[in-house]
C-alpha cells in the first residue's frame, strides 16, 4: 500500500500537470512554474533568456485577476513556483494571506535596493514605476506646479482630474503622504484636491491624460509607463496625440522624491522546485533581463545602473526617487482608505 506523504506528492504531480499542460513522465524536468499577473509579451522575451542560459523552463499560467485567490485555494497541492506581479498590493496580498516563503540570497540583496525588496524577503521588485503629475502643455506652465502637495492648492480649482481614490495607486500615493505629513494633515490635502477637481474621480491613467489633450483638466496623476504605452500606439494614433499634448512633472524633486511603484515576485509557500524559483528571480535582477524586463513596458530597472530604454532617456531622464520603504508605505495603506471615505473623494 502507498504510503500518505507518497500519494500526497502524486497529487501534487497531477495538479501540476493538469495546469501546466504537461504529462507525468516529464513532471521530473528541471523547470519552474509561474503563475503570472504580468502579461506575454512582457515576460516571455526574459523567460526565453532565463532558459537560454539555465536551461530550466518556465510553465506559465497568465490571469489578470484571481491569481491570489486561486493559489489560497490549491494550498500546498499548488504546482506554482513564483508569483509576478503588476503591483505592490498584489504582493502585499499574497504575503498577508501567508502564501509565500523567506528567500535570502545575497545577489538579490545586492541587486535590489532595500525599499524595493521586503525586510523578510518574502517579496522583490523587479522593475519601477513612477506617480507622475501630467500638465497641459498649453495651459500649464513649466514649473508651475513642482509637488504633489500644490495639487490642493486653491489655484487649481476645476482644474484637476484623477482615477478612483480607492484605486492601489491612489491609495498608495494617499499612504506616502500619509507617512511623510501625519493623518491629519493629509486628510486636509485630500480635501484640497476633490475640491479642485474638474470631474468626479473616474476612468484609468490614460482617461486623464486624454481630458487634458481635451480641455476638461489641466493637471493629473498617472504612473510614468502610461505616457510611454501612449506616444507609441500607432494603432491608436489619438492616443499619441495626447500624450503630446502634456508635460511630464516628476513630483517633491526638491524634498522627498517621487513616488514610485513596483511590479515584483515571490516564491510560493509550497513551491514544488523552490530552488528554481529563486535562480530565476535572480535571474530577473541581473543586468540583461532587468534592460529586457523594464524596456518592454517603459518601466524603470529596479536594479542601480542599468541602462534605460531610449524612450524613457529622452522623455524623463534622471529624477529623484522617495527612498521610503514599500512594507512601510504599505503599513498606512488601510488609513489611506479610511480618509478617502471619510472626506467623500470619489463622490
Amino acid at each position: 500500500m502507498l504510503s500518505r506523504s507518497l500519494v500526497q506528492g502524486f497529487a501534487r504531480i497531477a495538479v501540476a500537470a493538469a495546469t501546466f499542460g504537461f504529462t507525468l513522465s516529464s513532471a521530473a524536468a528541471e523547470q519552474v512554474n509561474i503563475y503570472s499577473y504580468r502579461q506575454p509579451f512582457l515576460i516571455e522575451p526574459v523567460l526565453d533568456a532565463f532558459t537560454e542560459e539555465t536551461g530550466i523552463e518556465t510553465r506559465v499560467v497568465y490571469a489578470s485577476k484571481g491569481l491570489v485567490e486561486r493559489l489560497e485555494r490549491e494550498g500546498r497541492n499548488s504546482p506554482a513556483d513564483l508569483v509576478l506581479t503588476s503591483n505592490t498590493s498584489n504582493l502585499m496580498q499574497l504575503v498577508d494571506k501567508g502564501l509565500t516563503q523567506s528567500v535570502d540570497s545575497k545577489v538579490l540583496e545586492e541587486n535590489i535596493p532595500a525599499q524595493f525588496r521586503d525586510e523578510e524577503g518574502q517579496w522583490y521588485g523587479l522593475t519601477t514605476r513612477a506617480r507622475l503629475i501630467y500638465a497641459s502643455k498649453d495651459r500649464v506652465k513649466p514649473g508651475e506646479i513642482t509637488s504633489y502637495e500644490e495639487l490642493a492648492d486653491p489655484k487649481w480649482k476645476g482644474r484637476v482630474c484623477t482615477r478612483s481614490g480607492k484605486h492601489p495607486y491612489s491609495l498608495s500615493l494617499i499612504a506616502s503622504m500619509i507617512a511623510e505629513h501625519g493623518e491629519e494633515k493629509t486628510t486636509e490635502w485630500l480635501k484640497g484636491v476633490k475640491a479642485n477637481l474638474a470631474r468626479k474621480p473616474q476612468g484609468n491613467d490614460r482617461a486623464q491624460v486624454k481630458a487634458i489633450s481635451e480641455g476638461v483638466c489641466d493637471l493629473s496623476l498617472g504612473n510614468s509607463y502610461y505616457f510611454g504605452k501612449m506616444i507609441t500606439n500607432e494603432e491608436e494614433p489619438e492616443q499619441i496625440e495626447w500624450a503630446k499634448s502634456v508635460n511630464l512633472v516628476f513630483p517633491n524633486q526638491d524634498d522627498r522624491g517621487t513616488h514610485m511603484f513596483i511590479s515584483g515576485a515571490a516564491v510560493t509557500k509550497h513551491a514544488p522546485n523552490r530552488d528554481n524559483a529563486q535562480k530565476l528571480l535572480e535571474f530577473l535582477s541581473g543586468e540583461q533581463a532587468q534592460y529586457l524586463y523594464a524596456e518592454k513596458n517603459f518601466e524603470f530597472p529596479v536594479r542601480p545602473g542599468v541602462e534605460r530604454s531610449e524612450l524613457i532617456q529622452e522623455y524623463m531622464g534622471e529624477f529623484k526617487e522617495d527612498d521610503l520603504s514599500l512594507t512601510e508605505i504599505a503599513s498606512y495603506v488601510p488609513a489611506a482608505s479610511k480618509l478617502v471615505d471619510e472626506v467623500a473623494f470619489d463622490f
